[in-house]
């Protein structure tokens, strides 16, 4: 794309640059990986010119962060949401994270979980993104906790841990075979683990 055409493009009337950026970036960053997106592949498919995107965002860094942000907080907002369906039982409304989760495999365009993906691309615990994943996962861990003291079990952070575990670990067999029965066994093994900390309980 030359200079002048993403120029013109900047100047529709519909959405802004930085939001044409930001959309851009998250589903590159989704689909290819951090480390295989440049800014100029970001900014070509978003139809803007590269300072447009320092304008909005002050580095690479900051815009990966930004990205990450954004997925974690429709990642809170999905779970709140299935915890709500689900229902005042405890028990249920793990199992419905859990099952929102495993409907998430049946995307053809998924690609694993976005805050497990910049760990594995970057090893510095310090960079903006891993940051914000730390957060998000912090976040989602302690939101499982807390449903699952009522229940009640011995311990609620070990079975908030066990389900992330399990989670996490289907997501990435799942992007490494595409076993198409992963999500049941995804749901099997949550309830069962449930049910053997309530037992200890």
């Amino acid at each position: 794309m030359t200079s002048d055409t993403a120029a013109a493009a900047e100047q529709a009337p519909h959405k802004k640059a930085a939001e044409r950026v930001f959309e851009a970036a998250q589903s590159l960053f989704y689909e290819k990986g951090i480390r295989a997106v440049g800014v100029d592949e970001i900014v070509s498919r978003a139809g803007v010119t590269k300072p447009s995107l320092y304008r909005a965002f002050a580095s690479k860094d900051a815009l990966v962060a930004a990205c990450l942000q954004a997925a974690g907080d429709r990642n809170r907002a999905a779970i709140e949401q299935a915890i709500r369906a689900a229902g005042t039982d405890p028990r249920a409304q793990l199992l419905a994270v859990v099952r929102h989760k495993a409907a998430l495999m049946a995307d053809s365009d998924f690609r694993g979980c976005p805050m497990a993906n910049i760990a594995a691309e970057f090893a510095e615990a310090d960079h903006p993104g891993r940051v914000v994943a730390a957060a998000c996962k912090a976040e989602i861990r302690g939101r499982l906790a807390e449903v699952a003291a009522t229940i009640p079990v011995a311990r609620p952070e070990s079975l908030a841990d066990g389900l992330l575990m399990l989670i996490e670990g289907a997501f990435s067999l799942y992007c490494g075979c595409g076993c198409g029965e992963l999500p049941a066994i995804l749901e099997r093994n949550a309830e069962l683990l449930i049910d053997a900390h309530r037992i200890a309980g």
